[in-house]
């Protein structure tokens, strides 16, 4: 895979197929490859033109919902125009806080916001406090072009972008992943590291022009962007976004039949929430899918089953995380071999061991830490050198969690050694959460944890000492996190404490934390 492209893989795909369609939203908006292609060249250009230049982080931010015809379509435009500028893209969530905004602003050195004409008001307020450039991008014509409020030379555009040659080693994407031990951690990742985990996904699922599928996941994740956008676009294959701008249990199987869809990836609280929808106001009849792939949190056995009885295809499970630019294993297609139920899967395109401390590969079904290297890993976090030590020994990624591979060479998760809290695919730093917590002027200590959670595998709770003297309730601790924190990462539970549990020591374990409340809750249930 040495040499290869994401831009290249994309051109190739809209060559073999122009006419195909490509890129839709139900009712109001139709793309084929060739016409997405020109869109997102012209728009490389005007950025171009404008003085984005190679290596330039631009951030982007579009809202989750389509209050207007095509803001999704022109999220999707952007991105790719960024990338085939020689620029990097960084997608952000609309969700966030004006703190989160400068943060994750500053931390990727972001040299211009883009965002809607309607803009985000947490965004432009960071942006202008971090005297960031914020330009505006829409599409108020499925023709083209997209208009960017970046002041440009028109006379430079025309050939502004021909004379580009995107090179395999050129970051293209750069996203963020939560730590457990400090602020989330920035992962760049290149042109090459993104066309290999496409074309590895597009090989195990063995993905053509003739497939489609609905976009059911954000595109500022590597789940929705790789997985499900850009192996479907380098495939010919068609890409539908939802109407509703958002996952809807009550929209998305007409939206799968409009589409001709042949399957879909999604994380398990989705597939929980069809599950449900299918229990109580079933369809007349669902689409003949190929498969359906969940991702990025466990999938229980039992529910793999019911969605396989109650849908009638394949559940692929798969394992995957933003430094292998998303893939990592995957259950086969059944044309391929077995696909068993709570494991993740055989790897895809890369090496995986299960190392142990020593770096010794561990035999079958002997637990170690999952390690793996290929050309879809990234080099390394950016700015964090103790990060990287930690992460690239004995020649090898370290992903943190536990796990073993049978006999089969199927692996089997069974642990994180991280502290991440993995809400329905989110990944959530405790870290993070402790931060804002803290400061609270009237809390003296507090700790975040994950709790099991049946819709979304964990949720986030917390225990909080108030400071001597303060009437602190937990309604008061939650309205903080709101205005501090994204949606979804604010605790559904506050436990307001006098004191935690410690070691023998007299350190504070999350683990053990976690333990003692859940014990609480569950005796106070129970009484």
């Amino acid at each position: 895979m040495e040499g290869i492209t994401l831009t290249g893989v994309l051109a190739e795909a809209a060559g073999e197929f122009p006419s195909q369609r490509a890129l839709s939203v139900p009712g109001k908006i139709e793309l084929t490859h060739a016409r997405l292609r020109d869109l997102i060249d012209s728009a490389a250009a005007h950025l171009v033109s404008s003085g984005v230049r190679p290596a330039d982080v631009v951030a982007l931010t579009f809202p989750n919902t389509v209050e207007l015809a095509w803001i999704s379509v022109q999220l999707v435009i952007m991105f790719l125009a960024v990338i085939r500028a020689r620029a990097v893209a960084a997608p952000l969530n609309p969700a966030y806080t004006q703190e989160e905004f400068e943060f994750y602003l500053t931390d990727s050195e972001a040299k211009v916001l883009i965002t809607n004409s309607e803009g985000n008001a947490a965004a432009a307020s960071a942006a202008a406090k971090l005297q960031i450039p914020h330009s505006t991008a829409a599409l108020p014509d499925p023709a083209g072009p997209v208009q960017i409020s970046l002041p440009h030379r028109p006379d430079s555009i025309a050939d502004s972008v021909s004379a580009i040659i995107n090179e395999p080693a050129d970051v293209a994407l750069f996203l963020h992943t939560s730590g457990t031990t400090s602020r989330p951690k920035g992962v760049p990742l290149t042109q090459q590291n993104l066309a290999a985990s496409v074309n590895n996904i597009r090989s195990v699922y063995r993905l053509t022009e003739t497939d489609s599928t609905v976009i059911v996941l954000p595109l500022f994740h590597v789940h929705g962007l790789l997985a499900g956008l850009l192996s479907s676009l380098a495939s010919g294959a068609a890409v539908v976004l939802p109407a509703s701008g958002r996952f809807s249990a009550s929209t998305f199987w007409s939206d799968m039949r409009a589409a001709d869809a042949t399957w879909y990836t999604a994380v398990p609280t989705i597939h929980q929430i069809l599950l449900d929808r299918h229990f109580t106001r079933p369809e007349p009849d669902y689409p003949k899918l190929r498969f359906i792939r969940s991702c990025s949190a466990s999938l229980a056995p039992a529910i793999l089953a019911r969605l396989e009885e109650a849908f009638g295809a394949p559940v692929l499970e798969a394992y995957a995380m933003t430094e292998a630019s998303h893939l990592m294993s995957s259950n086969p297609l059944p044309e391929d071999g077995p696909h068993k139920p709570g494991s993740v899967g055989r790897p895809v395109g890369q090496e995986m061991a299960v190392l142990d401390e020593e770096g010794a590969r561990q035999t079958a079904h002997v637990p170690g830490e999952v390690c793996i290297r290929g050309p879809n890993v990234t080099k390394g976090y950016k700015n964090n050198p103790e990060a990287n030590e930690s992460a690239f020994k004995f020649e090898w990624f370290h992903t943190g969690d536990v796990g073993f591979m049978d006999s089969d060479g199927y692996l089997h998760l069974v642990g994180r050694i991280k502290e991440l809290i993995n809400r329905g695919g989110e990944k959530i730093s405790p870290i993070e959460v402790d931060a804002v917590l803290l400061s609270h002027p009237d809390v003296a200590l507090a700790v975040a944890f994950g709790v099991p959670d049946d819709k979304f595998g964990e949720e986030i709770n917390c225990a909080v000492i108030p400071r001597e003297g303060a009437k602190l309730e937990e309604e008061e601790v939650l309205r903080y996190c709101r205005k501090n924190l994204a949606a979804f990462k604010v605790p559904k539970k506050v436990f307001i404490t006098e004191s935690l549990p410690k070691t023998a020591t007299g350190k504070i374990q999350r683990r053990i934390v976690a333990e003692h409340f859940v014990a609480l809750q569950a005796s106070k249930a129970g009484a």
